[in-house]
Parts: structure tokens; C-alpha cells; sequence
């Protein structure tokens, strides 16, 4: 089925054709329609599938056949680099039609988004908390608003964002179209659309928390102090290709970002303490190819969406494993296959094994020459879809350096 067959105007399919879109993913197939149709919507698909677009063209055709410069849709977003990202895909997509958009984000000042909003705007993407402090000053006028969309719902309750979203909701009008987006659905999602949405519709691609088919997973058996240098020694064998690092903490990326300078390679850090400019600058960079390794804590990573990542490397396994799956769901995209890489100190076995349950594969232990852990990783104590593979050496799998 083609995106001539959604029943989107002429307008909005040259600018998808544009981009080199022919066909709708699962979710735009779906949800299209129905957006279209003006009814609530949950849409639930794995990271990578095309959410954005689903919620984004609808709304584009229903602000093209009304009034301009007034704010009739609002889409909350948990993180700046998300809002961004949103904005942008609004304007692509939005390219033959008269319907602007600003986002409003925290960690930049308020003066230009004030005057943005003062010259009136169809779209606001925002986070939370900013927008609050606009509600608060009186800069937003709800009065016409049509539209509601809570994108990233899950990471936006991750977040703790639960309150603030509920104070908006209390401003908004009653009557209008509210979707929500989420890559799973939990029970605090679930509580959040029974809040937002009447009579809702639901779209449901793939299992729940289900990782990408392309992904190889790999676990590397590690001792924690050994850890950053089994990783230099990882990056500096395997060929050069964009490669994203998860840590727990801001400390903890700018620590390894550090180390892997000093064994000459080039990584860089983003996360919530680095100034906005200096994330989008890397981000940039990122998205280009200029800069190959990214170091990032998980809500920095929200608004990273580069289709060529050949590799996530979780250097703390998340103690969530539904973080695992929205991780590595930024490898293996547009049909690509990706590497996730977990390094697994013992006191992370047992992490491992709830990751393992919940995606419903054993993954392969390895081993890093001259990193070798001093206790031996179990097999895992999850269901034995298939036999576990002993722990193999690294050395060996791929070739090519990585410096500069």
C-alpha cells in the first residue's frame, strides 16, 4: 500500500516522495488512517518504525484546511533534543504547506521562544517543564487547540514528568484529538491514556519491549574496573562505523569519553550538563559521520534518530530491561543490521538475565583478551530459547583500527 492510498493530500506525499519514501511502515499504515479520521489513537511500535510521521503528516493535513498562525496542535515531547527532531521532520514533511512550528525546550533562554509564540505558530513541540513556564507567564493560548499528542509517553513518565503533564492536560480544552505515541505500554501509560483519551483506537506493531530483527546481541564478560578498557580495545579492532555508548550517569560518560581520548580515539560526550549548543553541535556532527563514537546517557539519547548506527555498546547494562530495548533499537534501522554490545561485570549477571527474559533470547558470552573476568559468567538463569554458546574470544572478529 503506497502513501497515496492513506488518503493524504497531494502536498504532503510530494514531500514524503521527496525524502525517498514509497511505502508506509507498519505503524503509518495503521495509524494514519485513523489520525485522519480525528480519532484518539494509541500507537505502540518498537524504536525506529516511523511513529513520528505517523502523528506528524495527519496532523499537517488537518492545520493546511484552517486558520494560519494560531495554535492548534500541541505534541509533548520528554527531551530538547527530541523537540528538535520533531520540529524538523514538521517542516520537511510540512515543505509545500502554509503550517509553522516552533519548539520549546528547557536549558536555552526564553526570549526567543517567547517571540516565536508572540507571532503565532500552528504547532508547539515542547517539554513539560518549559512549557509550563509559558503556561505560567502567559504566553499560550489554548483556546483553539485541535490537537494533543504525547509522544514518548513511556520515557516521558520515566522522566517523572507524570505531574507536569497532568497540570497541562488541566489547561487544555476538553474537545479535541489526543494520540499517544509510545515505543511500549506500561501501566503508568496505560493510566495516562485512560486520563487523555475518549474512545481511543489502538495500533499495536510487533510484541511489546521487542528488540529490532536485525540486532545481534553480544555480551562481553568483564570485570567492572576493567571495563573502559575492554571497550578501547573493541572500538580499536573492529572497523570504523557510528557507534553509540550508553552510561548510567553524566560522570560516567565524560569519564569514559576522557579514557578513550587518551587511547586516541575520538569520542564525544552528550548529556543533560553539556550546554545546548555544544549538544547540537555534536549531535551534528554525529548525524553526519564526522564524528563516529557518541557517549550518552539515556535520556540525552531520546532525540538521536541517525539510521546508519552499526553499533550500541551498553557499558552499564540499565537495570530496566525495557531501557535495553529502546538502547539498541537505535542500531539495526531501515532495514540495516547492528551490533548490541552489553559489557557485563558480575555484579550485572543477574540484569542480563532479565533482559534476556523479556526479549526472549539468550545472548552469546564473550570474552576480551587480556580482559578475562577473574569469576566466570553464568549461563543465563533465563527461559533457554537456545543453547548458550560458551565465551569466545573477541580478538579475532573483525579487522581495522580506529584512530585519530
Amino acid at each position: 500500500m503506497p502513501f497515496t492510498s492513506l488518503g493524504l493530500a497531494p502536498e504532503l506525499v510530494r514531500a514524503v516522495a521527496d525524502e525517498g519514501y514509497e511505502l508506509p511502515t507498519p505503524i503509518q499504515r495503521e495509524a494514519i488512517p485513523l489520525a485522519l479520521a480525528g480519532r484518539d489513537l494509541i500507537g505502540s511500535a518498537q524504536t525506529g518504525t516511523g511513529k513520528t510521521a505517523a502523528f506528524l503528516l495527519p496532523i499537517l493535513q488537518r492545520l493546511a484546511a484552517g486558520p494560519q498562525h494560531v495554535l492548534r496542535a500541541l505534541i509533548l515531547v520528554p527531551t530538547r533534543e527530541l523537540a528538535e527532531q520533531v520540529v524538523e521532520s514538521a517542516r520537511t514533511y510540512g515543505r509545500h504547506l502554509p503550517v509553522t512550528s516552533a519548539a520549546i525546550y528547557g536549558g536555552v533562554g526564553m526570549e526567543p521562544q517567547t517571540r516565536a509564540l508572540a507571532r503565532g505558530v500552528d504547532i508547539v513541540v515542547a517539554t513539560p517543564g518549559r512549557l509550563l513556564d509559558h503556561i505560567g507567564r502567559g504566553h499560550l493560548d489554548f483556546s483553539r487547540l485541535e490537537v494533543l499528542v504525547l509522544d514518548e509517553a513511556d520515557r516521558m513518565l520515566d522522566m517523572g514528568f507524570a505531574p507536569d503533564v497532568r497540570r497541562i492536560l488541566d489547561e487544555l480544552p476538553t474537545e479535541r484529538q489526543t494520540m499517544l505515541f509510545s515505543a511500549t505500554i506500561s501501566a503508568d501509560v496505560d493510566r495516562l491514556a485512560q486520563r487523555a483519551l475518549q474512545g481511543h483506537a489502538s495500533v499495536e506493531i510487533g510484541r511489546r519491549a521487542q528488540a529490532a530483527d536485525g540486532v545481534e546481541h553480544v555480551l562481553v564478560a568483564v570485570d567492572k574496573l576493567q571495563k573502559r578498557g575492554a571497550l578501547a580495545r573493541i572500538l580499536l579492532a573492529k572497523p570504523a562505523g557510528q557507534t553509540l555508548v550508553f552510561t548510567r550517569t553524566k560522570y560516567g560518560a565524560d569519564k569514559l569519553v576522557t579514557f578513550l581520548r587518551r587511547e586516541n580515539i575520538m569520542a564525544h560526550a552528550i548529556h543533560g550538563d553539556k550546554a545546548q549548543s555544544h549538544r547540537q553541535r555534536t549531535l551534528d556532527l554525529f548525524r553526519s559521520g564526522e564524528a563516529d563514537i557518541l557517549v550518552a546517557t539515556d535520556i540525552a539519547a531520546r532525540g538521536i534518530d541517525v539510521d546508519g548506527i552499526r553499533m550500541v555498546v551498553n557499558f552499564d547494562v540499565p537495570t530496566d530491561p525495557e531501557v535495553y530495548v529502546h538502547r539498541v533499537g537505535r542500531t539495526a534501522r531501515a532495514g540495516h543490521r547492528g551490533v548490541a554490545l552489553t559489557l557485563m561485570s558480575p555484579d550485572e549477571w543477574l540484569l542480563v538475565a532479565d533482559i534476556e527474559k523479556l526479549v526472549g533470547q539468550v545472548f552469546p558470552r564473550e570474552v576480551v583478551p587480556g580482559f578475562e573476568p577473574m569469576a566466570k559468567p553464568p549461563a543465563s538463569r533465563s527461559v533457554a530459547l537456545v543453547t548458550p554458546r560458551p565465551a569466545r574470544s573477541m580478538g579475532n572478529r573483525a579487522g581495522g583500527r580506529r584512530r585519530r
